[in-house]
């Protein structure tokens, strides 16, 4: 029997996966690249590969639920951009959807721009680095 508390991190996990869904569909389709992303990072979170592929195949339009701190909410971004650089495309589509995304977590969107251009095309930051970044984003993107 699962308790309160792992059905709340559980879910937790699947809204992340959720959320990299929705981005991933923003333009219109899914790649293969994108598709093999999500699978990385939901292993990543100890999800199981039957829980991700059930993620993947729903029908649900998935929308974004916004995370409660943030740390939480940067690690988010963090995979979000990890995903606009998947499949070798910057998509508009993807772009503007983070954009939304960083809005609702009450920051500015030029925090997307930002990140982009830490990710040097699609190389994520070393986590030591990360560390500093998601202050630095605090002090200049929080409206």
């Amino acid at each position: 029997m699962i308790g309160f508390f792992e059905h709340q991190y559980l879910s937790y996990k699947k809204n992340h996966i959720k959320n990299l869904l929705a981005l991933a569909r923003s333009d219109g389709s899914m790649h293969e690249k994108e598709e093999k992303l999500v699978f990385k990072i939901g292993k990543r979170y100890g999800l199981k590969k039957r829980q991700i592929q059930e993620l993947i195949d729903s029908n649900e339009k998935y929308t974004v639920v916004v995370p409660d701190n943030h740390n939480d909410k940067m690690n988010l971004l963090y995979d979000l951009i990890l995903m606009v650089y998947a499949d070798d495309v910057i998509d508009e589509h993807e772009v503007k959807f983070c954009e939304e995304v960083v809005e609702r977590f009450g920051m500015k969107k030029e925090l997307v721009q930002w990140m982009l251009n830490e990710f040097d095309r699609g190389t994520p930051p070393p986590p030591d680095e990360w560390e500093e970044i998601k202050e630095e984003a605090r002090t200049k993107f929080a409206l």
